[in-house]
């Protein structure tokens, strides 16, 4: 296996990633779209989970496609993002037709990051134009780090961010994973250099350090996040791709295998304080055998693994931040 040419999700052929933040709120809205409607599922294992239209994706209900998927900041308040993304693509005609109706399909997921030392005061829910906004920027390239739903992301011990990281099968499938990452756990080992997913590193691209080679990892329970707010702040969100053809069961199975690379990237994961969530799509581009089916779950994984650490990585210091950056700390 290999990564993709751009080492992004959107090395699934036809998906599009948009962002849009806003640095004083230190907040954002990350968008994740196709050129068509594409086949998904989604799998929660995070005890405090905030969602829209989820339930549609469980294999045994009847919407056999979606037409976008949305990351979000703003905890309850940043659901609204979706609507924005309902209103851009149903202004472009795309959606669900129910006689004359269009209806466009948008599942979301959020993360809370109200206490994060943005400016929280509005008078007017800023998520629906953020959602419109992320839309409307939508592209093959991104940015990440401090940018769309990682803007104002954290996690225990340095600021979280935005990811994203692809895998190329042995068959030319293509594999990939978006994450915004804001965990109650930790990504780096202690000391803040080395990270939990290094193991699963390809090309440096989180600085190639390597594993951190002390004994006992994980039974340090030093958080700087909690030091600064609650233990309630958190989530870890994702989405992983393929070009394989899969059906909303197997696109199911794909999501929870995914959830493997939160725990090999964050500790602890999937705690009762994180709302940690998995989106799982396909594009279904070609057919693949039974043997790569397996396969495509365990890149899903590595993917995120990587991606939840480029997260962090590419994360930026900002006025005002709570918590240091990776790169503050590694300078």
């Amino acid at each position: 296996m290999k990564t993709g040419p751009k080492n992004l999700i959107t090395d699934v052929a036809g998906l599009y990633v948009g962002n849009a933040q806003d640095d004083a709120l230190k907040s954002g809205t990350t968008v994740l779209l196709g050129d068509n409607p594409f086949t998904a599922s989604v799998h929660v294992m995070g005890g405090a989970p905030g969602t829209r239209e989820t339930d549609l994706l469980a294999p045994d209900k009847s919407v056999a496609a979606v037409d976008a998927l949305v990351l979000s900041g703003g905890s309850a308040y940043g659901l609204d993002a979706c609507s924005g993304v309902v209103d851009g693509l149903r202004a472009a005609g795309r959606g669900f037709q129910v006689g004359p109706a269009t209806i466009p399909l948008v599942p979301g997921a959020i993360l809370f990051d109200l206490l994060n030392g943005g400016e929280k005061d509005w008078t007017e829910n800023p998520y629906r134009s953020l959602g419109r906004a992320a839309l409307d920027a939508a592209s093959h390239s991104f940015e990440l780090g401090t940018v769309g739903a990682g803007t104002g992301a954290l996690s225990a011990m340095v600021k979280g961010g935005l990811g994203s990281a692809s895998l190329q099968l042995p068959d030319g499938t293509m594999v990939g994973a978006l994450v915004a990452a804001n965990p109650v756990g930790a990504v780096t080992t202690p000391g803040d250099r080395h990270f939990y997913a290094a193991p699963f590193e390809m090309n440096g691209e989180f600085g190639g350090l390597g594993p951190d080679a002390s004994s006992g990892l994980g039974l340090n329970p030093d958080s700087r996040k909690m030091a600064a707010m609650s233990p309630r702040e958190n989530t870890t969100i994702a989405i992983v791709a393929t070009d394989a053809t899969l059906t909303k069961a197997q696109c199911k199975r794909m999501a929870v295998a995914a959830h493997d690379g939160i725990a090999r990237a964050t500790v602890p994961a999937h705690t009762p304080h994180d709302g940690d969530l998995v989106f799982a799509l396909s594009t279904a581009d070609h057919e693949v055998d039974d043997r790569m089916l397996l396969l495509i779950g365990h890149a899903a994984s590595l993917c995120l693994a990587r991606a939840i650490a480029r997260a962090a990585y590419e994360a930026t210091s900002a006025p005002g931040d709570l918590l240091p950056s990776w790169r503050e700390l590694n300078a």
